[in-house]
């Protein structure tokens, strides 16, 4: 197919015939669920754990992705530790997290404010070594939210990274 798109452009003529055509090559399959190294690090970068979305009426959000979309939705789960309500929905290879406020001191009603049709808060990545990954992110001067990790929804330890110093995403990494 790239030997076909090669000719079908070199025949064109013009600007497009000086342009290189990507040819694409297959991935290799990995099975190690810890793919991506950091250099130089003791701990890796795993899966895509969920997309959390800050919800103003959880309900209804809970309603829309199970009854709209048809996806298998969690029960409403309240983390008081946290100053949230979580949904979580499965789709597979991995969640939609589903974030409402639990009390006014939530930073999920802050977020709210801000953006009252709601919207998405974070991304979080699974990591094999959730202190390793914290002390080599901070030697590369990239700031975590809190100087440990925290228990978070999944009962695993959890930190979230400063969104200015990751392109503007708030990332949470998870220990897996």
């Amino acid at each position: 197919m790239a030997r076909v798109l090669r000719a079908a452009v070199a025949n064109a003529g013009g600007l497009f015939s000086k342009l290189p055509i990507p040819v694409p090559t297959p991935r290799a399959f990995s099975t190690s669920q810890f793919s991506q190294q950091a250099a130089g690090t003791v701990w890796n970068l795993g899966r895509l754990n969920h997309v959390a979305v800050a919800v103003p009426d959880l309900d209804r959000a809970r309603a829309f992705y199970r009854d709209v979309l048809g996806g298998q939705v969690s029960e409403v789960a309240p983390l008081p530790e946290h100053g949230v309500s979580v949904v979580f929905v499965d789709l597979g290879n991995t969640k939609v997290e589903l974030l409402h406020p639990l009390g006014n001191d939530s930073p999920i009603a802050s977020f709210l404010q801000k953006n009252r049709a709601g919207g998405m808060h974070h991304i979080c990545i699974e990591v094999d070594n959730i202190d390793a990954a914290m002390m080599n992110l901070k030697g590369k001067k990239v700031r975590c939210l809190s100087e440990k990790p925290t228990i978070g929804a999944h009962g695993k330890p959890v930190v979230f990274l400063h969104p200015k110093d990751c392109g503007g995403v708030l990332v949470e990494l998870e220990q897996a």
